[in-house]
């Protein structure tokens, strides 16, 4: 099942990004020859007006491949012919997709795990709150002198207790009433709680807002790992490949089917963020070179602009070498010693 969750992951997100690209093409006039998803030989293919659609026999990468993309092109719909705008959307349009689909999984994500009301759905049997004689259905108010606006304030408030009674005030049955309690630590959780959890409520207005601010957490947190990479805080052997991709996507898989998901967005966005790295053969690197060309005009050539990113995928394929070689030292090896 492993297997198959991962496959389905890498396809989708490698279909996403091609198409984003080629929605793009299309609609800003450019020619589109082939459109791939997978690599190597393909097992289905279907030529359709000017565009030949195909599934190939490995479910990693994928391709949209466009008149005078990397070549010049006498055509008048070639992407070379086109305005150098028209053709930073093209290329910005498949991380474009990619973190639409990131935002999109995030929203989903927030809006089946709800958000936390202040009224309590369960009290652990044996806890402070249960000896205290709170019961589930009351709406917390208060905690000593805090008011409870939302979960968080209550966890704040109580997790930061020291082993000192709170007093806690909620609402039952439209009356008010006051509990004291002891909090007790939990080690796992790294703070101190009195043994209720709360009701929750699915808002898809809300869930929206989360998403988005959970996508750009999360992109926050990916270039601050890409600016350690190159200072040296974080090292490249922690960097993983299709290999340990598939062993995350295991333990996700044992999770639950919404850790699947958010491995799936965390993978999504990745991909949106790297693509968009000023590299060579990238398509940050592509739009580099379009902004320099725009600046200097026909003193970059294509052909040195065709060479330049040889190399960079030449560098690419050799970094997957490493991380894939790394994936083996750490998952594979250690099953065989």
């Amino acid at each position: 099942m492993t297997i198959i969750y991962a496959i389905i992951i890498f396809c989708l997100l490698i279909f996403v990004h091609e198409l984003g690209h080629f929605i793009a093409a299309k609609l800003c006039g450019v020619k589109v020859n082939a459109f791939a998803v997978g690599m190597g030989p393909a097992f289905w293919k279907k030529q359709k007006g000017e565009t030949e659609y195909s599934l190939r026999i490995f479910p990693v990468g994928g391709f949209c491949a466009m008149e005078g993309e990397d070549e010049e092109s006498e055509d008048e719909r070639a992407f070379n012919k086109k305005p150098a705008w028209q053709r930073a959307i093209v290329l910005a349009a498949g991380s474009f997709m990619n973190l639409l689909t990131a935002i999109i999984l995030m929203i989903i994500i927030a809006f089946w795990q709800g958000e936390a009301t202040n009224t309590i759905e369960t009290v652990i049997d044996g806890s402070p709150a249960f000896e205290a004689g709170i019961k589930a259905g009351d709406e917390v108010l208060f905690i000593d002198e805090t008011k409870i606006e939302e979960w968080s304030d209550l966890q704040s408030a109580v997790g930061e207790n020291q082993g000192e009674p709170v007093q806690v005030t909620v609402l039952r049955d439209g009356q008010e009433l006051e509990f004291s309690a002891i909090p007790e630590y939990d080690e796992q959780a790294g703070r101190s709680k009195i043994g209720i959890a709360p009701e929750m409520k699915r808002n898809p207005v809300t869930a929206v807002g989360r998403g988005v601010q959970s996508t750009w957490d999360m992109t926050v947190m990916m270039y601050d790992i890409i600016v350690k990479l190159f200072t040296g805080d974080v090292s490249a052997k922690e960097l993983s490949g299709p290999v340990g991709i598939v062993y995350v996507v295991n333990d996700s898989a044992k999770a639950g089917i919404i850790y699947v998901v958010y491995l799936a967005a965390l993978l999504s966005l990745n991909l949106a963020v790297m693509n968009l790295l000023p590299f060579p053969a990238l398509d940050g690197g592509r739009l580099l070179f379009l902004l320099i060309r725009k600046v200097t005009g026909r003193r970059v050539t294509d052909e040195m602009e065709g060479k330049i990113h040889f190399v960079g995928i030449m560098l690419l394929f050799a970094l997957m070498i490493y991380v894939t070689w790394n994936d083996i030292v750490r998952f594979i090896v250690p099953l065989f010693s």
